[in-house]
């Protein structure tokens, strides 16, 4: 993958993950998911500011909206949910998308050609772990854990 293919992979999921994010505050059955809603909603913004000023150091450009596959493939069928039924498909999601990003980030942590963008990606890591632990804990109807890595990757 190179920088600016991740790049778009990294602003698409943040601006997926912040739009889901606010839909769970919504729509969500248990407050256990509003509030992990919430926490991807205010991490993801937060990222995708970060990650447009690390872009703007690479001189790459970042996407302002989100494509027509996400809204289609992951946007779209969560909208027609809502209640636990919205829980069940979110969470599962939610795993899903934090694992595959992981991966994604992990690669570009270590293989990224430029600096800014390879530090981005390291930081961002623990964040990521964060979401993709509290969505398990949440399938397995475990409390999400308190303590937040940081707002900012």
């Amino acid at each position: 993958m190179t920088d600016r293919e991740f790049v778009d992979f990294a602003a698409q999921t943040d601006m997926v993950e912040a739009n889901l994010g606010q839909l769970a505050q919504d729509v969500a059955a248990k407050q256990e998911v509003k509030d992990y809603g919430k926490m991807l909603a205010t991490d993801h913004t937060n990222d995708y500011q970060q990650l447009q000023s690390t872009a703007g150091q690479a001189n790459l450009t970042v996407p302002a909206a989100i494509d027509e596959k996400n809204n289609k493939t992951l946007i779209g069928p969560l909208h027609a949910l809502k209640g636990a039924a919205f829980d069940r498909k979110f969470i599962q999601d939610m795993i899903s998308g934090h694992t595959e990003a992981i991966a994604v980030y992990t690669k570009e942590a270590s293989d990224a050609q430029n600096p800014a963008i390879k530090s981005y990606a390291q930081a961002a890591l623990p964040v990521l772990q964060k979401h993709l632990d509290d969505a398990k804990d949440l399938a397995q109807n475990k409390p999400m854990s308190v303590t937040s890595p940081g707002a900012q990757p």
